[in-house]
C-alpha cells in the first residue's frame, strides 16, 4: 500500500511512499503558473513508475503553505477530492514546516540549533516561520522540530531585522536560514551553503506519517496569510436620494 502527497505552495511536487515512508517515486515541475495543468500527469507518473492504482493508496497528504491563494487550492482540492472519491484519510502538513524539517537532515542540524525558513509570497515579500530542532531523527526516522515563530509574511528586511537573531544564549546552537524567498534575497537572509529551497513531497509524507502515528491532528485547512487577490464585490449599496427630492 502507498500514500501519495502533493504539495504545490512552490514547485508543483509529487511523492509516493509505501506505510513506512520508503520513497516509491518522486516528480517535480518548476511550472508556478500551472499547477492544476501539472499536477495531474505527475499523479500519473509516480502511480505508473510504482507500478500502482489509486485504489492501492491508504492515504493522501497536502502542503497546506502558506503560498499563494491560486496554487495551493490546487493541490488541497485535488488531494481532498481524491481521498474522498477513494473513502481515505487525507492528511494535513504546512508545506513551510516540512522544508524546515528537510533541512535539519541535508543540514545536519542537532537539537538546539534552529532554522528560519522562508519561502517566495511574490510581492518583494517572504513567507518565513523560525523552528527549533528537538530532535535530529525522531519516529520514522523524520527530524522533529517544534515552532518559535511564524509563519507569518513581510519583507525580507524586515524578517531579517526582527527574526534573524541567533538561538538563545546557552542553548548551544546555530541558526540556519533555508528556502526559495532566503535565495531571492540573499542580502537580507544569508542562506546556508546546500540549504532546501522548495518543500520535498517525500519529506512531506514521512511527516504526516510519523504525526498520524503519534496521534496528532493533521487539518487541511490552507495557511494563505493573505486575502486573495480577487474577492467578491460587497453587497450594493443603497442609492442616496438627490438632492431636495422625495426621501
Amino acid at each position: 500500500m502507498a500514500v501519495l502527497a502533493l504539495d504545490t505552495s512552490a514547485a508543483v511536487a509529487v511523492a509516493l511512499v509505501d506505510d513506512d515512508g520508503r520513497r516509491l517515486a518522486v516528480r517535480m515541475s518548476a511550472e508556478r503558473r500551472r499547477h492544476a495543468e501539472s499536477l495531474a500527469p505527475l499523479i500519473a507518473e509516480v502511480l505508473a513508475e510504482a507500478g500502482l492504482e489509486r485504489t492501492d493508496l491508504t492515504a493522501v497528504v497536502g502542503g497546506t503553505g502558506p503560498a499563494p491563494f491560486t496554487g495551493l487550492r490546487v493541490g488541497l482540492v485535488t488531494a481532498r477530492t481524491l481521498a474522498l472519491s477513494l473513502g481515505i484519510d487525507v492528511l494535513g502538513v504546512p508545506s513551510i514546516e516540512a522544508l524546515a524539517v528537510q533541512a535539519v537532515a541535508d543540514l545536519g542540524l542537532q537539537p538546539g540549533d534552529e532554522v528560519l525558513a522562508a519561502t517566495d509570497a511574490r510581492r518583494k515579500e517572504v513567507y518565513w516561520a523560525r523552528y527549533r530542532v528537538v530532535a535530529h531523527e525522531g519516529p520514522h526516522g523524520v527530524p522533529v522540530v517544534e515552532t518559535v515563530d511564524g509563519p507569518a509574511v513581510g519583507r525580507a528586511a524586515d524578517v531579517a531585522a526582527t527574526r534573524l537573531g541567533p538561538p538563545p544564549e546557552g542553548s548551544g546552537g546555530r541558526l540556519a536560514v533555508v528556502g526559495e524567498g532566503a535565495a531571492l534575497y540573499p542580502d537580507d537572509l544569508p542562506s546556508d551553503d546546500d540549504a532546501p529551497l522548495v518543500p520535498d513531497a517525500t519529506v512531506l509524507a514521512r511527516v504526516a506519517l510519523a504525526r498520524r502515528a503519534a496521534g496528532a491532528d493533521l487539518p487541511t485547512e490552507p495557511l494563505y496569510l493573505r486575502r486573495p487577490d480577487v474577492q467578491e464585490p460587497a453587497g450594493a449599496k443603497r442609492a442616496l436620494p438627490a438632492a431636495g427630492g422625495a426621501v
